[in-house]
């Protein structure tokens, strides 16, 4: 099984500024760009079996013109969407830290803000990653369409590390990652490529 896993384009957050998590921001002209240059490169290269998406407008808009380009049809999945940040979701950087400042040493159990655990958001990247890996063909491809915190859990997941290791990945927009599963072992193919953004 090989597992294409993407993030969206550039969302209009990006531009205001806003923290993004569940605040459900449009894709921007450029996001838009970017999507379809990437549509591109993966039906060239990596053409799905299967597009999973998460629900939220960046993602899924993302999702659907991978869609268009391949003619694979779209699942959308609610355990795909980003990190639950609660109250602070939609606000600037200098607003959530006024309102709601951050909490040092959080323990993974611990939950502030009306925020999801990290273990709750563990729990959701070890769900449909198992569900993807034994509920799917195992000798397709599937793309992922997701979030930077999402995927960098999924990331996580799929290697076994613990919950609150340090270990994490970037994921710029549209990055691609694709790992394979094999048999008895899991592969890092390639982390991040923005080869299809060279020229914009």
């Amino acid at each position: 099984m090989e597992l294409l896993v993407i993030r969206h384009g550039q969302s209009e957050a990006d531009i205001l500024k806003r923290i993004e998590g569940r605040a459900d921001f449009p894709l921007t002209l450029l996001g838009k760009q970017q999507a379809l240059l990437m549509a591109e490169w993966v039906k060239e290269l990596y053409i799905p079996d299967y597009i999973l998406s998460s629900t939220l407008i960046r993602a899924s808009k993302t999702a659907q013109i991978l869609s268009n380009k391949t003619d694979v049809e779209v699942q959308y999945y609610t355990d795909l969407m980003e990190f639950n940040n609660g109250l602070i979701a939609g606000l600037t950087k200098e607003e959530a830290d006024a309102k709601y400042p951050p909490q040092k040493d959080k323990k993974p159990h611990e939950r502030f803000y009306e925020q999801e655990t990290l273990i709750e958001f563990r729990l959701r990247a070890e769900t449909i990653l198992s569900k993807i890996i034994y509920e799917y063909p195992f000798d397709k491809r599937i793309a992922i369409i997701s979030h930077g915190g999402m995927i960098n859990m999924l990331f996580k997941s799929f290697l076994k590390l613990p919950v609150n290791c340090d270990v994490s990945i970037s994921t710029a927009d549209t990055g691609i990652h694709l790992w394979k599963v094999d048999e008895d072992k899991r592969h890092i193919v390639f982390l991040n490529s923005t080869k299809h953004l060279i020229n914009t």
